[in-house]
């Protein structure tokens, strides 16, 4: 069985993500999505609400599993027995990160591979932060995450307090 890693602050997950999901299952029998725990990074979701709408519009995928890791992501990935890992890019500007990124991991650990997909053109300029931004406006995310993620940004950005 081909398994892989997918991992990210999924800070909401957003339709880009989902297409590298669904992508990734033409490639791999199970891709755990992995959400990177980093005390020193603020989001606006907590880890078990970024699980929870992950694993909601990850529920049409059996081959999905959700996750969470703090600490290195090769040291997660030998503790799941898995050495692949799949990344999304966008632009030059992520695949510049992702090779740094690639090769400090393939150095920690020789048997380490990273997978790189190519975005889909309609999600090219899509990120959660700009998600983040236009739903803390009031803007409509409808066209980039999937209808629970926007309930949720909106019922998020209504409960936090005005800066």
């Amino acid at each position: 069985m081909k398994v892989a890693l997918y991992p990210g602050s999924f800070d909401p997950i957003t339709n880009g993500h989902l297409d590298i999901i669904e992508r990734a299952s033409k490639i791999f029998d199970r891709l755990i999505v992995a959400i990177l725990v980093n005390a020193q990074k603020q989001t606006l979701f907590t880890v078990e609400e970024r699980m929870g709408m992950i694993r909601e519009v990850a529920r049409p995928w059996d081959y999905v599993e959700v996750d969470h890791f703090e600490g290195l992501l090769v040291d997660y990935a030998r503790r799941r027995g898995v050495h692949t890992i799949v990344r999304g890019l966008r632009a030059v500007t992520d695949f510049e990160y992702e090779l740094q990124m690639a090769l400090t991991n393939r150095q920690l650990d020789p048997e380490f591979e990273s997978v790189f997909l190519m975005t889909s053109k309609d999600n090219v300029y899509l990120s959660a932060t700009l998600v983040r931004q236009v739903a803390q406006f009031g803007g409509d995310v409808g066209p980039f995450v999937p209808p629970c993620v926007a309930r949720r940004l909106k019922e998020k950005f209504q409960t936090l307090p005005e800066k």
